[in-house]
């Protein structure tokens, strides 16, 4: 029997408006961001108290944002915890070790892996069918990154100057990403948005403070003032105002239209790159753009009238 919440999602052919396209985009320059902003925090920040204190500055405006809300009921606090464990303490904590072992280009193709994973996981677990229209859209999105990423980045030699530890931490970091995202959604269905993305953020918080500490102990450090305004941007903005756009646009938005936007962020990642550290925009990168372009154009169908 298909549940309540099922039966409410949008489908395939779910008309989509202007605003929403919009709202993606958004999220995807938000999100595209991330990257670019970890490297450059990593340079005075060991990967795991970056990501912890990215969760700290976090927590505290999520916990306000409680206040006058229904509390999340105890029976959900178990699901909440895996959630929480799967999305951050092995999914976003997982991504900054993989980016402090690879290179720029590897990790920017696998990152874009997190949309595959989400039509799969939501095809799976919320009953979303992919068309095959759809699915080639997804396909030649992902080889226009592939072509961005890996021209970028010297092709073949870029795969051979990483590490294979850090793009095996890296493809776990997409999965479990994806099964935070998809997974959250009955929960935000059933009791809110606010109290789930606390509960996750703060079990999540909770798992890597042991191993914080042990880093901290450890490893000599000087963060930067700049590894600290990174941190600030990846709490506030990527995490607690992208995490609710995420799971507002999953809840409004067929996955695979939204896969298909967010496609974008390593555009919009490359081109921060670019500006920030001097990398180079070269013919790959235009190539790879009209394949992303294509992709997009068949992966999200015409809006009904």
């Amino acid at each position: 029997m298909t549940s309540p919440n099922r039966a409410s999602m949008p489908t395939a052919d779910t008309h989509v408006s202007a605003g929403n396209y919009a709202f993606m985009l958004l999220l995807a320059l938000i999100w595209g961001l991330s990257i670019p902003v970890i490297k450059l925090a990593l340079e005075t920040l060991p990967p795991v108290t970056l990501t912890t204190l990215r969760f700290a500055i976090a927590v505290p405006p999520l916990l306000l944002l409680t206040i006058g809300k229904a509390r999340l009921p105890w029976k959900a606090l178990g699901t909440a915890a895996v959630l929480g464990v799967a999305g951050i303490g092995i999914g976003q904590l997982g991504q900054n070790l993989g980016v402090a072992r690879t290179s720029a280009s590897v990790a920017t193709i696998i990152s874009a892996t997190i949309p595959l994973f989400t039509v799969v996981f939501a095809a799976f677990r919320l009953g979303q069918p992919v068309s095959l229209r759809q699915k080639a859209g997804l396909l030649a999105a992902f080889l226009g990154i592939a072509i961005i990423a890996l021209g970028r980045g010297g092709g073949a030699a870029s795969l051979l100057d990483s590490s294979l530890g850090g793009v095996v931490i890296l493809l776990v970091s997409a999965a479990a990403i994806a099964f935070y995202y998809v997974w959250s959604v009955d929960l935000t269905r059933s009791y809110g948005s606010v109290p789930v993305v606390t509960w996750t953020t703060l079990f999540g918080l909770l798992s890597l403070l042991p191993f914080a500490g042990m880093e901290v102990a450890t490893t000599p450090m000087s963060p930067s003032l700049v590894a600290i305004l990174c941190a600030a941007y990846l709490g506030l903005l990527v995490t607690v105002a992208g995490l609710f756009m995420w799971i507002r646009i999953l809840r409004t938005v067929p996955a695979p239209i939204a896969a298909a936007i967010q496609y974008l962020q390593p555009l919009f990642g490359i081109a921060a790159s670019a500006w920030m550290f001097g990398d180079r925009l070269d013919l790959s990168f235009g190539a790879g753009v009209a394949l992303v372009i294509i992709g997009l154009a068949l992966a999200v169908p015409a809006g009904r009238k």
